[in-house]
């Protein structure tokens, strides 16, 4: 069986997977931002235990000799 596929079904059919392409391009990216994102969040919460520590051993007083 021969299809005879007309010049607008060509077209349509490369619209969809050129749409369905750039969406998995945009999930793809969408994933790699939110790691981005989540690796981020986690070294600020690390930095701000840190200099939370810092301040509280700036604030402790100095051992008598």
């Amino acid at each position: 069986m021969q299809a005879e596929w007309t010049e607008g079904a060509i077209q349509q059919i490369t619209k969809e997977n050129t749409l369905k392409q750039r969406v998995r391009q945009r999930t793809t990216d969408n994933r790699a931002l939110h790691e981005r994102l989540k690796a981020a969040r986690s070294n600020l919460r690390f930095q701000d235990r840190r200099v939370a520590d810092l301040e509280a051993r700036i604030a402790e007083p100095a051992p008598k000799s």
